[in-house]
C-alpha cells in the first residue's frame, strides 16, 4: 500500500477508450493508498471498435498492480466511457467487438432516426438529447442495417461500464447518467422510451436495471479478480458523471475537460432539451442533471498538427491571422461528422508555431462556443472555469482557454478524477452518503488558480466567421 488509510478501502474503475485505471483510496479521507492501470487496444481505420473481453483483462491488471490494498476493499464502482455499444449473446458473450463513441459511421443512422421520430426539436423534448452518431440507439440501428446476423444473435445490449459491472456482479444494472448517453432512455419519464425502442427492433428485456442514485448494483462474485468476493458494487456511471461526482460539483459550476475528445459541462436542477443538439441532455449520478457537449478533436488533434510541423507541443507563438479547424476525425460539435481539417488564412509570413497556437484555438473555440449552451440561468457569468483532463496541465492548453474565455481559470491538483469520482460513489454507497459531498470533503477540487485575462475577441471571431463560411467544405 502507498500510504496508511483510516477508514474502509474503496475502488474507483475509469474504463476509458485507451486504459483502464483503478485506485484504491480511503472512504473517510480520500487518500489514494493504491493505483494501477492498463492499455486497450482500439481498431484503426473507419470504425472505432475495441474487444469488451479486454477491458475485463485491463481491470484485472490494474486491481493485481494495487496489491493487497484492492483485496481490503468493502466497496467498489465503475466509471465508464459513454455511448458504447456491447452486443451479448445468449451466453453472456459479445457477438462482435464494442462500437466505440467515436465510432461516427452510424452518421446515417442518427439522421434518419432524428427525422422518423418527429425532428431534433421532438427528441430533445422527450430524450434530453438529439441522437448523433456517437449515441447507442444510433449504432443499433447501424448494427442491424449492416451486420443483420450479429443484431439476431443479439439478446443483451448493455454500455461499456455495465458490461463490467455484470461481470463483476452477475447483475444486469446500469444508471440513469450513463443511460442517459443511450437514445432510448427518455429523460422526460426517466425511464426507457419503448416507442424508440420498438423502432430500432429492441426489447426492453435486452436492457439493463437502471438503479437508482445511492443503489448498490450488488456485490462482488467474480473469482478471477484480486477483490474481496461479497463487496459492495455501486451502480456505476458514465465517464464524465463520474468526474462530476469526483470534482464533487455544485450546480452552475462549469468544467471544461481537455482530452482526446473535449468536454464541458455542469452539473444543473434543470432538465436540459437543447433543440439544436449541440448539449447532450444527460442526467447526473445523483439526481440532477449534466448538459454536457463533447468535440471529437481535442489534445490528439492538436498533438497530431505539432507532430506534423515537428515542434514540441508548447511551442506556440502569437501573432498572424491564420485560422485553423483541427476536424481531423469529423466532429461532433459542431456536428459535421464528415468534416476534415481546414486551414484559412495562411501567409507568406505565418509561422509554424502561430499554426501551432491556431490548432490550440480552434479546437478550444469549439467547447467554448459549446459552454455558452451548457449553462443555464442560475450560473454565473464570471464563474471560474474548472480545467481537467491531460492538457489541463499544458501551459498552451490553459494560455488559449484563458484568453478565448475571459473567466479564472482553476487547475483541481487531483489526477484520475473519472477514477475518483466512482470511488467516492463507492464510499457514499458503503457510508450511506452523498458521493459529492464526499468528493468535497476529500478536496479534490483544490488546485492552482489563474486569474481571468481580457478576452481575445479579434481571434474569437476570426474563428467563428471561417466556420461559418465553411459550411460546404465541412459537410462534404
Amino acid at each position: 500500500m502507498g500510504a496508511q488509510s483510516a477508514g474502509p478501502l474503496v475502488v474507483g474503475v475509469d474504463s476509458s477508450t485507451q486504459s483502464t485505471k483503478t485506485l484504491v483510496v480511503d472512504a473517510e479521507t480520500g487518500v489514494v493508498v493504491a493505483r494501477g492501470q492498463a492499455p486497450h487496444t482500439v481498431s484503426g481505420g473507419e470504425g472505432k471498435e475495441s474487444d469488451p473481453g479486454q477491458w475485463w483483462r485491463a481491470l484485472g491488471e490494474a486491481l493485481a498492480q494495487c496489491g493487497d490494498a484492492a483485496r481490503q476493499a468493502s466497496a467498489l464502482s465503475v466509471g465508464g466511457q459513454q455511448h458504447g455499444l456491447v452486443a451479448l449473446d445468449a451466453a453472456g458473450e459479445p457477438v462482435r467487438p464494442a462500437m466505440l463513441w467515436n465510432d461516427v459511421r452510424p452518421a446515417p443512422q442518427s439522421e434518419r432516426l432524428i427525422a422518423e421520430l418527429g425532428g431534433a426539436e421532438a427528441w430533445a423534448d422527450r430524450v434530453g438529447s438529439v441522437p448523433g452518431p456517437a449515441f447507442t440507439v444510433a449504432k443499433w440501428a447501424w448494427l442491424r442495417a449492416n451486420e443483420p446476423a450479429a443484431a439476431a444473435a443479439t439478446t443483451a445490449v448493455r454500455l461499456p461500464h455495465d458490461y463490467l459491472t455484470q461481470r463483476l456482479t452477475g447483475e444486469a444494472v446500469t444508471d440513469r447518467g450513463d443511460a442517459s448517453g443511450t437514445g432510448w432512455w427518455a429523460s422526460s419519464t426517466e425511464s426507457y422510451d419503448l416507442e424508440i425502442l420498438e423502432r430500432v427492433g429492441l426489447s426492453a428485456g435486452a436492457l439493463p436495471r437502471v438503479a437508482l442514485p445511492g443503489e448498490a448494483a450488488g456485490t462482488v462474485h467474480a473469482d478471477d479478480l484480486p477483490l474481496p468476493r461479497g463487496a459492495l458494487v455501486a451502480a456505476g456511471t458514465g465517464d464524465n458523471m463520474a468526474a462530476a461526482l469526483g470534482l464533487g460539483l455544485r450546480p452552475g459550476q462549469p468544467v471544461l475537460s481537455l482530452g482526446t475528445s473535449g468536454t464541458v459541462y455542469a452539473v444543473s436542477t434543470h432538465r436540459p432539451a437543447d433543440p439544436t443538439g449541440t448539449v447532450a441532455g444527460f442526467a447526473d449520478a445523483r439526481g440532477d442533471w449534466l448538459p454536457l457537449a463533447c468535440t471529437l478533436n481535442c489534445t490528439l488533434a492538436v498533438d497530431r498538427v505539432a507532430a506534423l510541423l515537428g515542434r514540441d507541443r508548447e511551442a506556440v507563438e502569437a501573432g498572424g491571422s491564420v485560422v485553423m479547424l483541427p476536424f481531423l476525425d469529423g466532429e461532433r460539435t459542431p456536428n459535421l461528422p464528415g468534416a476534415s481539417g481546414l486551414v484559412h488564412g495562411l501567409r507568406h509570413g505565418t509561422t509554424a508555431g502561430q499554426l501551432l497556437q491556431a490548432a490550440y484555438d480552434g479546437a478550444v473555440f469549439a467547447l467554448l462556443e459549446a459552454l455558452d449552451r451548457v449553462l443555464d440561468k442560475d450560473a454565473a457569468a464570471d464563474a471560474p472555469l474548472l480545467l481537467i483532463g491531460g492538457g489541463a496541465r499544458g501551459r498552451a492548453w490553459r494560455d488559449t482557454v484563458r484568453r478565448l474565455s475571459g473567466r479564472p481559470v482553476m487547475v483541481p491538483e487531483a489526477q484520475e478524477l473519472v477514477a475518483l469520482g466512482a470511488a467516492a460513489q463507492a464510499a457514499g454507497l458503503l457510508l450511506g452518503e452523498d458521493p459529492a459531498a464526499v468528493a468535497r470533503r476529500w478536496g479534490t477540487a483544490r488546485g492552482a488558480e489563474y486569474e481571468a485575462q481580457e478576452r481575445d475577441g479579434a481571434a474569437w471571431d476570426r474563428i467563428a466567421t471561417t466556420l461559418a463560411d465553411s459550411g460546404a467544405l465541412l459537410r462534404r
